[in-house]
């Protein structure tokens, strides 16, 4: 009959730049695919060299290389009898497009140029790449010389085309064209189209997932078809972690789904489905039969080949299944964790350091690390030999088996008490007992002798003795005398992550984890080049809110008892001097307001485009039953204030997990000024006149 259709897509843990893994992972997937009866294998959007390659993509070099790793696809045995749709950058008449490559049997069918760039949020593909503006267009394309050696042709098509095999049609999206208005599925399924394909590069935000799930279901809902989605997985270079959530669907239902965070570098998904019930399902729908009547035609390249077999009757199809969405907790044990160990393995490092200091920070960024120790002993429990190799790489030892998260932990995972006189040992007892329950190795120290002697260097060279206010200081000295402390901190926390294993006579150095969270960093609630000056933060993009419900999942499920009494405390920052032995400087005192309003402010700043007028106008509605337009325009004001005073501070913020839609990173996620006029006199004026 031929109706029955087998088609494969993955999630692949690419790395910007490595085209000798990238192409191992590409064959790999392809392999998988064949083994499981496939005839069509979907990779990632650009897998070939990567998608975070930045300006990278400006390199001649980066053309050239990734046209070398495509004549070794087509040169391979993997890639004969199934049609390959792989990502890579193409210069067409000397504009450089996001490209699939589609081939079959050492023959390109088609080179097809994406036609809606993403380009908001930590998106940038309009610096590197030109959308196709030609709908329905082919030109042709003449190939590099090496390919035509293999392939034998000297031109193939480039443009908005869709393939007819002997047994049906597909048409290729690619990742933003899903999220576009005018998705080019619509009309290509309106013109016959059956099986569309989409090969993203999505990245993970916390609460996602479900937007891109229905986005592929309801693809196909309205107008019937096969959907199939692929995703980069995994840290390629940067700043966000790719999710995976590799997923086919058909009728507006999911038929198969991938893991989104997983340690598997290759994951493939294969589905059998029936092609009559696309045509049944679609035949019932007057509405769009009616639109396809009259829509314009995608030129059609014919293949050759079929994606069913003559004898399909007996062959098994897929049912639909109910998809598994994770809670935002797990998200956080998973999605950082998962990052970390991409980082830690392609660093080559032994592991990581990380100033503990007994706070809810601090102890999630631990807890993650704690949770990627558990997903390395799972991976090598559950037969992953590239987990069990960069394990055994990362501590030394050829013959090591993590097994037990705590014992990897040790070896893996160095944590930092460092004292001062200001330190309460309620804090000091709450990091080492975190520390014993996670197996982490924990160093306590004291800074109190180095904060002497820097403060020494000054009083010398001045004549003056800085005091702090509770000393009759003024708020500056205080202010200067809290920075030297962080400062310091920081300092140790470099030499002690270059030395500590030299010290213990092991080889290789450690990775600086910081804990500033996304509502601080907002705020710029940090000194700058204190503790949260590091190499890497997992927490960096997560709220305080997520972080203190996250710490309350790794309670319950990695029975880490300690965290109770660090979830009660009130976060501080412990630079103040004690009172009676007790800690009287707290974080919400000292910012003059709250974790929960900061969070509140960063989404209406960020995802709302809000400034201080607009949001003085959306909070006296949201705020109306606890405070007066006046308190409302204090908040306000004392928010902008604050928040661009600091803004200098986020010019040098530590790479941070992406994590939420109105992190202040200023890397290339929030381009903002650093120099403000910080009066907002205008402004200010506006929402005066609003209150009066």
């Amino acid at each position: 009959m031929g109706r029955a259709v087998t088609v494969a897509t993955c999630a692949l843990n690419q790395w910007a730049l490595d085209f000798e893994g990238n192409l191992e992972r590409i064959l790999r997937s392809i392999d998988i695919a064949k083994s499981k009866g496939a005839r069509y294998r979907l990779g990632p959007e650009l897998e070939i060299c990567g998608y975070g390659c930045s300006d990278h993509y400006y390199e001649s070099d980066t053309l050239l290389h990734s046209f070398q790793v495509l004549e070794k696809l087509l040169e391979s045995p993997a890639t004969q009898d199934i049609i390959c749709d792989v990502g890579m950058p193409v210069l067409h008449r000397n504009v450089r497009y996001n490209c699939r490559v589609i081939f079959l049997n050492k023959k390109i069918l088609l080179i097809r140029p994406k036609i809606s760039l993403a380009n908001a949020g930590n998106y940038r593909e309009l610096r590197w790449f030109t959308p196709w503006s030609k709908a329905r267009h082919v030109e042709e394309y003449f190939l590099p010389r090496i390919i035509q050696e293999v392939t034998g042709q000297e031109t193939v098509p480039f443009g908005d085309a869709v393939l007819a095999t002997k047994d049906t049609c597909l048409g290729a999206e690619i990742c933003e064209e899903l999220w576009a208005p005018n998705s080019p599925h619509i009309e290509m399924g309106l013109d016959g189209v059956e099986i569309f394909t989409n090969s993203s590069g999505s990245h993970h935000v916390l609460r996602k997932a479900h937007a891109r799930v229905d986005l592929v279901n309801s693809a196909t809902a309205k107008n019937g078809g096969i959907y199939i989605l692929a995703n980069q997985k995994g840290c390629d270079g940067d700043r966000l972690y790719y999710d995976g959530c590799a997923m086919i669907s058909m009728n507006g239902e999911t038929v198969a789904q991938g893991s989104q965070f997983s340690l598997d570098d290759v994951e493939v998904l294969v589905a059998t489905l029936d092609l009559e019930d696309v045509r049944s399902y679609r035949a019932e729908i007057s509405s769009r039969n009616l639109a396809a009547s009259k829509v314009n035609p995608y030129p059609r390249i014919k293949v050759n080949f079929a994606l069913s077999c003559p004898d399909d009757l007996a062959v098994p199809t897929c049912m639909p299944i109910q998809w598994r969405h994770h809670s935002p907790e797990e998200e956080i044990s998973l999605g950082p964790a998962c990052w970390l160990w991409d980082y830690l393995r392609r660093s080559k490092q032994a592991g990581f350091l990380l100033p503990l200091s007994g706070g809810i920070d601090s102890s999630a960024t631990a807890c993650i690390v704690y949770s990627m120790c558990h997903q390395v002993c799972l991976a090598v429990k559950n037969g992953n030999a590239d987990v069990l190799a960069d394990a055994r790489r990362i501590v030394n030892d050829e013959t090591y088996i993590p097994e037990d998260p705590r014992e990897f932990c040790k070896r893996v995972f160095t944590t930092c008490y460092m004292a001062s006189e200001n330190s309460s040992q309620d804090t000091c007892n709450r990091a080492k007992l975190l520390a014993e329950q996670i197996g982490s190795y924990h160093i306590n120290l004291n800074i109190d002798a180095a904060v002497k002697a820097v403060v020494g260097v000054f009083s010398v060279v001045t004549g003056r003795t800085p005091r702090f206010s509770v000393y009759g200081g003024s708020s500056r000295e205080s202010l200067a005398l809290q920075n030297v402390q962080a400062r310091i901190r920081m300092v140790l926390a470099y030499l002690f992550a270059q030395l500590t294993l030299w010290a213990r006579g092991m080889p290789g150095g450690l990775l600086v984890l910081g804990s500033a969270n996304v509502d601080e960093s907002l705020r710029g609630y940090l000194t700058k080049y204190d503790c949260s000056s590091a190499d890497i933060n997992p927490i960096g993009g997560i709220s305080k809110t997520d972080l203190k419900n996250f710490i309350q999942y790794c309670i319950e499920n990695f029975q880490l008892t300690a965290l109770r009494s660090i979830m009660s405390a009130p976060p501080t920052a412990e630079l103040e001097p004690l009172v009676d032995g007790q800690v009287a400087q707290t974080d919400e005192a000292d910012m003059g307001m709250t974790y929960a309003e900061l969070s509140v402010y960063g989404k209406l700043r960020k995802i709302a485009k809000a400034g201080p007028y607009s949001m003085f106008c959306k909070l006296i509605n949201m705020w109306q039953e606890i405070c007066t337009p006046r308190e409302v325009a204090f908040k306000v004001k004392h928010f902008f204030r604050m928040y661009s005073v600091n803004r200098h501070k986020m010019t040098t913020l530590t790479p941070s997990y992406h994590a939420e839609n109105y992190s202040p990173d200023d890397n290339r996620f929030d381009l903002r000024p650093f120099l403000y006029n910080t009066s907002w006199s205008w402004q200010f004026r506006c929402i005066d006149k609003e209150v009066n």
